[in-house]
């Protein structure tokens, strides 16, 4: 159809018809006409009382076109959002994809996100009032009814160079703009004061400025330190507070544990029983205190849960890249670091089948645009969890993308998600990604002024970069190996210190061209330096993009090491260097990083964690060896091997990061079941010629005796634990002779 009109009378059927008609304009270039009857081809907004909620819209095909029926201004914006997501243009000819007549209602009753304007995000602190009016229709057009704002909080660091307005401003003004949408606002409220009555009086003069409050979520943790029992106390006298002002609004606190304080959980819990007055459901998310089905387990019916699931990190968060495993290759994460762009569609179609059945809904935890296709996906999946993934993902190529090959941009975005399976020198997709977006680029010129896109291309070329930079390393390292051997630093040294190819340093420049133009459309900071980021951790890829993805840089790093001594020690430190990782055949060698758990023969229990310091600027700095790129860090580990020799003795020797512990440590280590150590952490003999000459600073091998009872027929089950406060190793090499034990 083309040249359609539109049909509206009543206030809120105009207000849907003005937000209507300017998208249609956008994609086609005509403004629709408003009028207060049917002219054919025409979309008709038609207030209905009788649907079941707010939340839900029918759609029905007549003889002039569609009519839209909503009890409101928020069903109408949910339909033209399927409109808009289930239609193509070529020029003024709009086409329907899919059939999208019948009754619309959501699967879940609260669906969100969060969009704080703060100085630690990556993106929003850049943005208008106006920037947030159009991230509301974008996130309403995927079906979301709630956004979640953080209030300006005592003490705080309140403005960065790039907020134009103070916390408590845009909160005014972003609020009054949901209401204007009938979109439910949520605060993200922690208890950052002392005093209970400081906090009180600092709600009254945020819940009296701020025109429409809906709920208010208190963490427990994260930020958080109360005991339970005084959070509770605080969440009623602070809803009562809040009451005075918006007498609807509801108190969700979150069981997010705070660190310092061991059985929070299980006293969060008991307080539920007694809580009704105080509370109306609760919130689970970083941090939490039980997995999400224990505590629904333990949670009164009466309360629902609602998730506050994290979309918007890669590492160092709850859902980190394939978060079932936690294997993302050392390489990427250096570069792409922990708040970069990430579609990662079918890792949290799986995230949503885990965790949906225990909730009422959601409200994302973000820190940015880098997240943007996973609000969609996220909020496809809580209107419908049934709802096909690859089609969600069509659907905002085409409400974003309009006007261009949207399967293909459809394909690319599946492809960026995998870009990040295994290693980047293996896996073609990361080219074939590349190709796709700069084939569109070049075909669809439109899209070098569309952010999304962009975003999209950054990432596609980001990854190529690693992969690029990966594969010359490797090229660098084996030349540099054969110098070494023959006792040629110099030569090593000049091959691990040559430039990239112009193919790569091109890369680069496309990288920091994009970046610039990003910062300009959307207000992402992708770099500390030119764009203000908070810190190389808050998306700032450009901080951590040229980070080691290699040995390249540490190799260089020990020939400076290496050249301090004379020519023969020279040469044997370095062919030490160039063989850290080796064992013998009956021994064996394990790093984090390099490794990954799935070659334990074993699988971990409970939540372990990765600590990845791999994107870590100050510890990244050439110093670090690529096998502790990664840390684990649990109350347990558990690994099964085989091929070690019969009737020998062996040392375990692990390279633990230093820490002091805060309490006593059960620390124990068992071999096939016969402890070889038990005791405070770390116990066991430091190795000191390894620690000074293959660890950074802030590491420490230990090792311990196994003797050969502790293996049966050459097979060894090995077994770590310390149930209080855990530990943290990179490696472990279990070999018939302690490192450096012949230069002793």
């Amino acid at each position: 159809m083309s040249n359609i009109s539109i049909c509206a009378s009543s206030k809120a059927e105009k207000k849907a018809a003005g937000i209507f008609a300017a998208e249609i304009l956008q994609r086609t270039g005509k403004a629709p006409s408003i009028n207060d009857r049917a002219v054919s081809p025409c979309i008709s907004f038609c207030e209905k009382k009788d649907i079941d909620s707010k939340d839900s819209f029918e759609i029905e095909e007549n003889d002039s076109g569609f009519c839209f029926y909503a009890s409101g201004i928020r069903g109408f914006i949910f339909a033209i959002g399927l409109f808009l997501r289930k239609t193509e243009y070529n020029g003024d000819n709009i086409t329907l994809a899919n059939d999208i007549t019948g009754n619309h209602t959501p699967d879940k009753k609260i669906r969100g996100h969060q969009l704080g304007y703060r100085p630690l995000s990556n993106t929003y602190d850049a943005w208008t009032p106006e920037d947030y009016k159009r991230a509301y229709l974008d996130m309403m057009y995927f079906g979301a009814n709630t956004v979640e704002h953080i209030p300006p909080s005592i003490g705080s660091k309140k403005r960065n160079e790039l907020m134009q307005m103070t916390a408590g401003e845009m909160l005014s003004a972003a609020s009054r703009t949901a209401d204007e949408f009938d979109l439910d606002v949520s605060l993200w409220f922690p208890n950052s004061e002392d005093n209970v009555d400081d906090a009180a009086e600092h709600r009254r003069k945020v819940f009296s400025a701020t025109k429409r409050i809906d709920a208010v979520f208190p963490p427990g943790g994260d930020p958080g330190s109360l005991p339970a029992h005084e959070l509770f106390s605080r969440c009623k006298v602070f809803k009562e507070i809040l009451n005075e002002y918006h007498p609807n609004a509801q108190m969700w606190p979150s069981a997010q544990a705070p660190h310092s304080i061991s059985g929070w959980g299980d006293s969060f819990v008991e307080e539920l029983d007694s809580a009704e007055d105080s509370i109306d459901g609760i919130i689970t998310g970083p941090n939490h205190a039980f997995p999400i089905n224990e505590l629904r387990r333990k949670t009164p019916e009466r309360y629902g849960i609602r998730f506050y699931p994290d979309i918007t990190h890669n590492l160092r968060c709850e859902h980190p890249v394939h978060f079932d495993r936690d294997d993302w290759n050392y390489a990427l994460a250096a570069a792409n670091g922990r708040e970069s762009a990430n579609p990662r569609p079918v890792e949290y179609a799986l995230l949503h089948r885990l965790s949906s059945r225990y909730t009422v809904g959601s409200v994302t935890y973000s820190e940015g645009v880098n997240d943007d296709l996973n609000k969609a996906v996220w909020c496809a999946l809580e209107w419908d969890p049934d709802c096909d993934i690859y089609e969600t993902v069509e659907d905002y190529a085409r409400l974003y993308f309009y006007g261009t090959d949207t399967k293909k941009a459809a394909d690319g975005i599946f492809g960026l998600e995998k870009n990040w399976e295994g290693a980047p020198e293996t896996n073609p997709q990361i080219d074939n990604t590349l190709r796709i977006f700069e084939e569109l680029k070049k075909d669809y010129p439109t899209l070098s002024d569309n952010w999304r896109f962009l975003l999209c291309l950054f990432r596609a070329k980001t990854d190529a970069y690693v992969k690029f930079r990966v594969l010359d390393d490797r090229k660098a390292i084996k030349s540099s190996a054969a110098f070494i051997k023959r006792g040629e630093l110099k030569k090593a040294r000049e091959v691990l210190s040559s430039p990239y190819s112009y193919e790569i340093a091109k890369i680069r420049q496309d990288i920091e061209a994009t970046a610039e133009k990003l910062f300009e459309l959307i207000g992402i900071q992708l770099g500390t330096v030119r764009f203000h980021a908070d810190g190389w951790e808050r998306g700032a890829v450009l901080d951590t993009v040229d980070l080691p993805v290699s040995d390249r840089q540490w190799l260089l790093y020990k020939l400076d090491c290496a050249e301090k001594t004379d020519g023969a020690h020279a040469r044997d430190c370095m062919m030490r260097a160039l063989e850290r990782n080796k064992v013998q055949h009956d021994e064996f060698y394990f790093s984090v990083a390099l490794n990954g758990l799935a070659s334990l023969g074993e699988k971990q229990y409970g939540e372990f964690y990765i600590d990845t310091q791999a994107d870590r600027p100050n510890r990244n700095n050439g110093t670090l060896p690529t096998a502790l790129f990664k840390l684990y860090d649990h109350f347990s580990f558990h690994a099964s091997q085989g091929g070690f020799s019969y009737n020998t003795d062996y040392c375990l020797m692990i390279s633990y990061e230093n820490s002091v512990p805060d309490e006593k440590c059960e620390f124990e280590i068992k071999a096939n079941g016969i402890t070889v150590y038990s005791g405070d952490r770390f116990g066991g003999t430091v190795n000191k010629v390894y620690t000074d000459e293959m660890l950074p600073d802030g590491y420490t091998a230990i090792m311990y005796r196994l003797p050969a009872e502790c293996f049966e027929n050459g097979c060894l089950d090995l077994e770590i634990t310390e149930p209080h406060e855990g530990f943290k190793f990179g490696e472990f090499r279990i070999t018939k002779r302690p490192y450096g034990e012949d230069r002793q």
